[in-house]
């Protein structure tokens, strides 16, 4: 085993150098293993004097000096592995907090643009203020009906509100957030609160909601939405009317209805509501035609008065048919599947016709009567509060158990024998089944629904006076 080498004698000066291995051990160590002063080496094992015209090849094994230079000294590596963190976090939370502020600051343009383009300022652009400090939330209401601002107040009144409302109680939970009663001035209002994540169907709604000539006595009234913070949290609030009664599910678990006069009250506001939602209104301020694509009873509250109206329009649907477009939003949630229609089951609903996802609210609505009908006595028997197809699905139904039944099966809720011996149930029935059609298509409006609900309603108050004058 010979070798030939160069080796560094001092820096500065290196050797040529030529020998042989007494073992093979040693010459695997040092060919293989080089010490840091040999610069280039080359071994053989050929022959006696092999290694006469062996040509040492360079090896990249540094000297001392070299790595001192490359990686510096254990101090000097202590000290970047304190200070590195602590530079990191110097310049960082000043980053973190510039970004956040930067944040805060588009949201509070993106706003002050809305307001801009929704009201809040007059038409030199000077900001336009309104009395609300004293002032009762009915007369804001009312002095807002020709602000131009929608069917809400003014936003910056609605910024003014929101700040003076102080929650009471909670009274309801969601998918969205929660829904509390509040009081401005002694005034009970309800504050719908939605979390962070949810700001896409608060803005949704919000939009809804002030939509010009929206305001009716069956759709809730928005009073005001808001963005404020609690305990560190970002909280968006949409302020409506508050409704003892609760929505018309939890109405129907308390309470039967009494009589047949209750029941026409309550389906036929639902349904006035529901119409003016869905026609459009043409003029210098109009309004678009809205789809609600959530219609359930837990979407309609009960009035004082026994009335009903829609709420919840976080999914609605907006077309025009001067620019003839859809608007969705940017919410792409879906609907209820116990109350979906079989063309949303079945996935053959066409996006791009408005009229589609009105049929659908049609579907939906005749469900909804379907409850109600159930809870109002007839032949002195009441039943039990249940939802439809409580006897064909669990009580939180999948996607597939729903299509099965409905789409499948073509199944829908049973009509008790009863009502066909009671004129108003048994017209009612009717209705509902020409709400529940397989084909869109043939499913009648909700216009024709309000229209054969008022022909009943006359019909039962001269009988009843028929009945007083014998």
């Amino acid at each position: 085993q010979c070798y030939a080498a160069i080796v560094m004698v001092e820096p500065g000066q290196d050797d040529y150098r030529v020998g042989c291995f007494d073992t093979a051990e040693s010459s695997t160590l040092s060919c293989g293993t080089l010490p840091s002063e040999v610069l280039a080496i080359a071994c053989c094992d050929d022959g006696d004097f092999c290694n006469r015209n062996l040509t040492p090849a360079y090896v990249t094994v540094p000297s001392d000096s070299a790595a001192k230079s490359l990686y510096g000294n254990t101090h000097m590596q202590l000290a970047v592995a304190i200070l590195s963190p602590t530079l990191l976090l110097i310049v960082g939370c000043p980053l973190v907090f510039l970004l956040c502020r930067w944040r805060h600051r588009r949201r509070m343009d993106a706003l002050t643009a809305r307001e801009r383009v929704l009201g809040a300022y007059d038409f030199n652009g000077d900001l336009r203020a309104e009395q609300a400090g004293d002032s009762t939330l009915k007369d804001m209401y009312e002095s807002s009906q020709s602000s131009g601002s929608g069917s809400g107040l003014p936003l910056l009144v609605q910024r003014t509100v929101a700040r003076q409302v102080s929650l009471v109680e909670c009274i309801g939970k969601g998918k969205y957030g929660e829904v509390w009663r509040g009081t401005y001035h002694s005034e009970n209002v309800a504050v719908k609160i939605f979390s962070s994540r949810d700001e896409q169907s608060w803005a949704r709604e919000s939009e809804i909601y002030n939509t010009v000539l929206l305001r009716h006595e069956n759709i809730l009234g928005f009073i005001a939405a808001d963005m404020t913070s609690r305990n560190s949290c970002t909280q968006l609030w949409l302020i409506t009317h508050f409704h003892s009664h609760g929505s018309l599910y939890d109405y129907l678990n308390r309470q039967p209805l009494a009589s047949h006069e209750d029941l026409l009250r309550m389906v036929h506001s639902a349904a006035s509501g529901l119409v003016h939602l869905h026609t459009e209104i043409f003029g210098t301020q109009g309004k678009c035609a809205i789809a609600h694509r959530d219609i359930k009873s837990k979407n309609i509250l009960v009035k004082s008065n026994g009335t009903c109206c829609i709420a919840d329009l976080g999914l609605a649907v907006l077309h025009s048919q001067r620019t003839n477009t859809i608007s969705m939003g940017c919410n792409h949630k879906v609907g209820t599947k116990r109350y979906m229609a079989p063309e949303l089951l079945g996935e053959s609903l066409n996006p791009e016709c408005f009229d589609a996802f009105r049929r659908a609210d049609v579907y939906a609505f005749g469900l909804v009567m379907w409850e109600m009908a159930r809870r109002c006595y007839s032949a002195g028997i009441v039943e039990e509060y249940r939802p439809p197809f409580f006897d064909h699905v669990p009580a939180d139904p999948s996607f597939d158990d729903m299509k099965k039944v409905v789409c499948t099966d073509q199944q829908r809720p049973s009509i008790p024998n009863r009502w066909s011996c009671e004129p108003v149930l048994h017209q009612m029935s009717r209705v509902m089944k020409e709400c529940w059609y397989h084909n869109p298509s043939a499913r009648v409006t909700i216009l024709r629904i309000k229209k054969t609900l008022a022909k009943i309603m006359v019909s039962q108050v001269k009988e009843i006076q028929d009945v007083i004058v014998a």
